[in-house]
């Protein structure tokens, strides 16, 4: 009789990594076998509070009903064509998109480094087509302490020594500036400047939230100076900080904007360059491409997302349970937690770091079935699903309370 086969531990998947895998992601010891809403199961069974939500790609849970179905269905009936020919819900996808986002044209693409990559070019196009900046000398103004993806032109700009030392020749076309500070970035807009690229919020940075006024200021500084806004909404977009977008706060429309991660609902990679018609009109059959952008599964969860975006539910639980969370974590200043910054369903927590690094405290958490993310030393960022409730947030604070204390 054939002995059962044993089930491999977590300790037993995580070792099997080691020699197949590539060495560029440290994740905290726990291997995910399941998932329903803001709770994930690991392989042993034991249950976990997700407060992270995959950097915001599961602003909605895991396996949202709605865009479960969605997949299963379309699944049935199409996956992929190409761009070569025409599918069936590519067009209300992106008429849909655009209109929640109060901009008209989408350039569907995958992930959330090719959609800035993607906006990168288009804002330079836009430059030498509609602009007059002699070719080849666009430049784009960004902001230190950026996170915007890691591919090569990406990281030409960070000022993140892990993410750029070792990886030159960089590439050019870009200028630094602190960010929300608006004098600073007046002084570096000049007659050669395509666009002014900033995230709203930085999440990889701390959760930094820019003082009031200083998106006005950002709009205002580049429709003055002819140069395009670009904002990067895909960690701080759809639902998360309580509004469809972090510039609804300030009621600023960019001439581009850029999404992902919530997009594709945790189920397929989506993202999207959205922007008005004059700007994307310079782009013609050829010069930009993706054979999985815009595929017909892509386009049906992509839809499904919209869809439960349109109605605001998810807007407004984010913005009432973010008042949960910013009052649980008030309580716990002077307590472990020497200052936050908050926003929705958002929050980069500086941990005292006489009492741990913010691995060591996620580590913790995760002993206490909570899941988070350290970034920067003492900082860990909380972000739980849209669909998290108040005795969950509550439940989660008061485990952050407690590994504090010991």
């Amino acid at each position: 009789m054939t002995a059962p086969a044993r089930t491999r531990t977590s300790a037993d998947l995580i070792q099997a990594e080691q020699p197949v895998l590539a060495h560029n992601y440290h994740p905290l010891p726990v291997v995910v076998a399941r998932a329903e809403g803001a709770w994930v199961e690991d392989v042993e069974g034991r249950r976990y509070l997700d407060m992270l939500a995959g950097y915001s790609a599961l602003n909605f849970g895991h396996r949202h009903p709605a865009l479960i179905e969605a997949a299963h269905r379309q699944l049935d009936r199409l996956t992929l064509t190409s761009r070569a020919f025409h599918n069936d819900r590519l067009a209300e996808f992106a008429a849909r998109l655009a209109q929640l986002t109060g901009l008209d044209m989408v350039l569907p693409m995958n992930t959330g480094a090719e959609a800035v990559e993607s906006g990168i070019k288009v804002a330079r196009k836009w430059a030498y087509d509609v602009k007059g900046v002699p070719a080849d000398e666009a430049t784009i103004v960004v902001a230190a302490d950026n996170f915007h993806g890691r591919t090569t032109t990406i990281v030409s700009f960070s000022t993140d020594d892990t993410a750029r030392a070792g990886f030159g020749p960089f590439t050019p076309g870009f200028r630094i500036v602190p960010y929300n500070d608006l004098a600073a970035l007046e002084a570096a807009v000049d007659e050669t400047t395509a666009a002014v690229l900033i995230e709203p919020i930085q999440g990889e940075a701390g959760v930094l939230i820019p003082d009031d006024g200083y998106l006005t200021g950002v709009r205002e500084l580049t429709r003055r100076a002819g140069c395009l806004f670009v904002a990067d909404e895909i960690q701080s977009g759809l639902g998360r900080t309580g509004r469809t977008l972090a510039v609804d706060h300030e009621d600023v429309v960019p001439d581009v904007v850029l999404l992902g991660k919530a997009l594709g609902g945790g189920i397929v990679p989506v993202s999207a360059v959205v922007a008005r018609r004059e700007v994307m009109s310079v782009l013609h059959p050829g010069e930009h491409g993706s054979t999985f952008g815009g595929n017909p599964l892509a386009a049906a969860v992509g839809t499904a997302v919209v869809e439960l975006l349109e109605g605001g539910e998810f807007q407004r639980r984010a913005a009432e349970l973010g008042v949960v969370l910013r009052d649980g974590l008030t309580e716990l200043v002077g307590k472990g937690v020497v200052g936050f910054r908050a926003r929705g369903l958002w929050a980069g927590v500086d941990v005292d770091p006489a009492i741990g690094t913010g691995r060591e405290i996620s580590a913790r958490l995760m002993r206490e079935g909570v899941l988070v993310k350290d970034t920067h030393g003492a900082t860990i960022r909380l972000a739980p699903p849209l669909t998290v409730t108040a005795d969950e947030l509550r439940s989660a604070l008061g485990s952050l309370e407690k590994v504090l204390a010991v």
